[in-house]
């Protein structure tokens, strides 16, 4: 009996080493994550395979860190490795541990700063530097990933980089200038985005006599002054030549200070209705909101409230398109609905709708932050604020248009504000698709997914709903155990009976 049992001992220690092995050879791994979070996407295969020279990866990872700090390593080497694996050898990495000094300058020269991280040892908790940053070089140019965080995404950090190194002429997109649009300092996140692949430039309609045909897309962002009728002329000019535009306008404007929204008017809503769109002049309202700061007393003190304010709405509902593939939630500032008129030879398609509880307030208006909203507050569902305008919209050539009805979405500020990713990832996406190059949409949009509560769920009717599923969620688990234990323990009693049966062998 006992060698019986040591063989059997020996033979799982030999398949476990067996399996090891033949593991590392393979490199073979199952992805049980939603969005495939540890699965290499198609555009990062496609960029690999397609490299014509040779890229180098210098890794500093610092040793001994604490175990989240040790996975994110482990998890970027065997990315790595698959990069290695579909480059053909194209790709070569080192991980370096910069605990010496000439490391540790290498790498703080590179623009890789270490971070302070908490160590626990010997009952004490402790700060402690580390450096997770990455070189990326080829050809005498190189890029840095300064910080790779634990547990973020990293694929897209990684094969941009990439893509940004092996890209030798860049296609040109226009940025319109000239009618108060925020320059590409206040789009400095989108304009991370595009500098990828796009080399964006500046575009003066009065100077320039046209646009010229080497630009792929032209965006107008925010314009504040009316736009005259010659500059308009020559984006009609634009689009007779199968041009591409991206247009995101305001039509209304609010000002916190004077609690006030007002309308705007550039021209602009006026020469796409003529298309066959018109940007109406009132506010989108959803329940599903964003929130702002409000000052309360306290006593002697003073403080602030975050309070929701339904003319920030949060769109969430995207009807699939490449515009639009992998957004989560798009955080809009005083938004106006799109309308489509109709026109011959020309599609309209919805990319970007308000919930199911969601109302029009017409220009002007009062602001009362105060207010208790209720569901009669919002009448309507599924308002269109952003769109595409497709077919001959000038001339007999073929154009798309891309309009979104609020100008502010994209724009980050010169303060170093951070914009919502999915905001910055809208319009990226969109100039991406109008310049059809939808390879790094569906990176750009791979990360771990969020799941909001649903509107419909948070609404007064839905008290019932709320209670049941709350109380199934913490039940359940708790009913199959006491199930599971009264069957075991069931079971347990009927082979106690058969073992007492005087037949029994």
């Amino acid at each position: 009996m006992k060698n019986k049992t040591l063989v059997s001992i020996l033979l799982v220690i030999a398949i476990i080493v067996v399996a090891n092995l033949i593991s590392q050879r393979l490199n073979y791994r199952v992805d049980l994550t939603e969005n495939g979070q540890y699965t290499l996407s198609k555009p990062t295969k496609d960029i690999l395979r397609n490299l014509d020279q040779a890229i180098t990866v210098t890794a500093y990872f610092s040793e001994n860190m604490p175990p989240n700090i040790e996975k994110a390593k482990r998890d970027f080497q065997e990315m790595l490795v698959e990069y290695v694996n579909l480059s053909k050898g194209k790709i070569d990495y080192q991980f370096v541990d910069p605990k010496e000094d000439a490391q540790k300058q290498e790498a703080l020269q590179a623009g890789i700063q270490p971070v302070m991280i908490n160590v626990r040892e010997k009952d004490q908790s402790k700060q402690q530097q580390a450096f997770l940053g990455a070189i990326v070089r080829s050809g005498g140019q190189q890029e840095i990933l300064p910080f790779l965080p634990p547990g973020a995404p990293i694929e897209y950090d990684l094969t941009t980089t990439i893509k940004k190194l092996a890209v030798k002429d860049k296609p040109s997109v226009g940025l319109v200038q000239g009618h108060g649009e925020p320059g590409m300092a206040e789009l400095g996140q989108v304009m991370e985005e595009l500098n990828v692949l796009y080399s964006v430039e500046n575009i003066d309609l009065e100077a320039e006599p046209s646009i010229p045909d080497r630009f792929r897309a032209i965006a107008i962002v925010a314009p504040k002054d009316t736009i005259p009728p010659a500059h308009l002329a020559k984006l009609d000019d634009y689009l007779s030549r199968g041009g591409q535009l991206f247009i995101a306008l305001n039509t209304v404007q609010g000002d916190f200070q004077s609690a006030q929204g007002t309308a705007l008017s550039t021209g602009l809503e006026g020469w796409l209705a003529t298309k066959g769109l018109q940007v109406e002049n009132s506010f989108v309202i959803d329940a599903q909101c964003g929130t702002v700061q409000v000052q309360q007393q306290q006593g002697f003190f003073t403080i602030r409230t975050p309070v929701q304010f339904p003319f920030l709405p949060v769109i969430t509902d995207f009807p699939e398109h490449p515009a639009t593939k992998g957004l989560e939630q798009v955080v809009l500032t005083f938004a106006s609905p799109l309308r489509f008129l109709g026109g011959n030879e020309v599609n309209f398609t919805p990319i970007a709708l308000t919930s199911v509880k969601s109302g029009i307030v017409n220009a002007p208006t009062i602001f009362d932050i105060n207010k208790q909203w209720s569901d009669t507050d919002f009448p309507m569902s599924n308002l269109t604020v952003g769109g595409i305008l497709e077919g001959k919209l000038a001339g007999q050539a073929n154009s798309r248009i891309v309009v979104i009805g609020d100008g502010d979405f994209p724009v980050s500020g010169q303060q170093g504000g951070r914009q919502n990713p999915d905001n910055i990832s809208l319009m990226a996406n969109s100039i991406d698709w109008l310049s059809d190059d939808t390879g790094l949409i569906e990176l750009r949009t791979k990360a771990v997914a969020t799941r909001p509560i649903k509107q419909e769920y948070l609404s007064e009717d839905a008290t019932g709903k709320r209670t049941f599923l709350k109380y199934l969620n913490f039940g359940l688990p708790i009913l199959l155990v006491l199930l599971y234990g009264l069957f075991r323990m069931q079971r347990q009693k009927q082979i106690r009976l058969k073992r007492m049966q005087e037949r029994y062998v």
